[in-house]
This record gives structure tokens, C-alpha cells and sequence, in this order.
């Protein structure tokens, strides 16, 4: 069985990744460096690959570098942007996060590296995504029907196509939904949780030693998850570990009101 994904470094494509192996696929990863202030993600991404195949796993991956092109848009997380927002990931000010037309970039190019693997290797091709429904609201380019129209419009547009397809496997889940599946699929390869997920990162706008604020709607998203799960995220914060949960929870309680 074979696939392909996008991984970002962050802990969506990373658990995707984890759950992949764990059920018998040969993977090859495309991460993209397009200018992100937070692409450090990259050089998680690199950890990552690196401890796996230190236990066994062989994972093609490659960086393919899109900054030249993807450095002239707008959005605050391009270098150059305005400054990162705090809060809840669905308040209107983290609109300004969106990085225009960006999954309809990156998947264009899955697109064309998973159709040359399967012409090349005779095979059939899943491209797999992270995405989830938490990333509904604020990204359009996260949602079911945009990746029903881009697949067709990439099956129409391509020869061969039917060996390759898209696969969505957390789009009604959550970030909950997602390291609970992961720690199922860890455990099912013998790996460790905290090593996997201390070589993600999640945050937009880390400091310069790697730690991230919890202040972001990205951060705030991944805390409550990993509370959520009864387990202390392992990455470093530039506070303590109960500081950014009692944060993220305020946070989340006064969306509710």
C-alpha cells in the first residue's frame, strides 16, 4: 500500500503519519518551506523522520522550497506580515492567519509527486491530509467540499488519475480525535507518545530559542487537546506547563459566553 502526505511538522500531519505506518502503508512526505515565520515546524519535521527511521521505519521525504513564490503574499504568518493574534482559534482576528490559495498549492503539487509515484511504481497512490473540522472555521481551504472540488478538478485535468485519491481521515475529527487515534497508533508500533510529539510544533509565533507563547489560536487548539487526553504536552512553552492551561481554558470559556 502506498502514500503520500504533506508534512507540515505540526501534530495533525504527524499523527497522520504515525497512523499511516502503524497500518502497513510505505510513506513518502513533502514538507514546504514558503516563507512561514513558525518553520521551525521543518526542522521538527526532520527530527521526526529521523526517529523513525532510527526505529525502522524508511520514509522518503523531501523539503520543497516555495519562499520565493509564497514570500510575496499576504498573511501574518509570512515573514514580513503583521504580528501573530492571540486568542480563541475561531474569533474573527485569526482570519488574518489564512495564507492565501496555500492548500490548493501544496496539493497541487502532492498531487503531481503522488501520480509520479504511482506511474512510476505501477501502483495505486492515497494522498492523505491532516485536516480536521477545528480548521473549518477560520480556513475555507480545510473544508470536505474544497477537496472534492480540487480532487475532481484534478482528475479531470490529468491522465492516469485513477490511481490516485484522496484520503481525509480526521475531516469530522478534531485535535482530540487526533492524538487519540495517534496514541492507539504509537502504541501499535512500539514508538514513544512524548518523543513524537516534542519534535512537533504548532505554534505560530515560537521565540528564537523554539518555545512557543500557548497564546495563539494555534497553541490554545493543541492545549486543550492534550489536557483533554489527561496528558501534559511535551513541547517546551515560554511558560509552565499549568500556566498556558489555565490561559488556554479562560480562553475557551469566554468564547463560550
Amino acid at each position: 500500500m502506498r502514500a503520500v502526505i504533506a508534512l507540515s511538522g505540526g501534530m495533525d500531519s504527524t499523527a497522520l503519519l504515525i497512523r499511516l505506518l502503524a497500518d502497513g502503508y510505505k510513506v513518502s512526505c513533502l514538507s514546504y518551506e514558503y516563507g512561514q515565520k513558525h518553520n521551525i515546524e521543518l526542522e521538527r519535521a526532520t527530527k521526526n523522520i529521523l526517529y523513525l527511521c532510527q526505529n525502522g521505519y524508511q520514509i522518503e521525504h523531501r523539503i520543497v522550497n516555495l519562499e520565493s513564490a509564497m514570500g510575496v503574499f499576504h498573511s501574518a504568518l509570512i515573514k514580513g506580515g503583521e504580528d501573530i493574534p492571540e486568542g480563541h482559534y475561531e474569533e474573527e482576528q485569526m482570519k488574518t492567519t489564512v495564507v492565501p490559495n496555500r492548500n490548493a498549492i501544496f496539493s497541487s503539487i502532492l498531487y503531481g509527486y503522488a501520480l509520479s509515484i504511482a506511474l512510476r511504481e505501477n501502483t495505486r497512490v492515497m494522498i492523505a491530509l491532516g485536516v480536521h473540522s477545528g480548521d473549518h472555521a477560520i480556513y475555507p481551504d480545510c473544508r470536505p467540499e474544497f477537496y472534492q472540488s480540487l480532487e475532481h478538478a484534478f482528475k479531470v485535468g490529468n491522465w492516469d488519475s485513477e490511481k490516485v485519491e484522496f484520503h481525509l481521515p480526521y475531516i469530522d475529527g478534531d485535535k482530540i480525535t487526533i492524538l487519540r487515534d495517534a496514541e492507539q497508533a504509537i502504541n501499535k508500533l512500539g514508538l514513544d507518545f512524548n518523543t513524537i510529539f516534542r519534535n512537533t510544533n504548532t505554534s505560530y509565533n515560537p521565540d528564537s530559542d523554539g518555545r512557543s507563547s500557548g497564546k495563539s489560536g494555534a497553541d490554545i487548539e493543541r492545549i486543550l487537546a492534550f489536557h483533554a487526553i489527561d496528558r501534559k504536552d511535551p513541547i517546551k512553552y515560554v511558560d509552565e506547563w499549568q500556566v498556558v492551561l489555565e490561559h488556554a481554558i479562560k480562553v475557551e470559556e469566554e468564547m463560550k459566553t
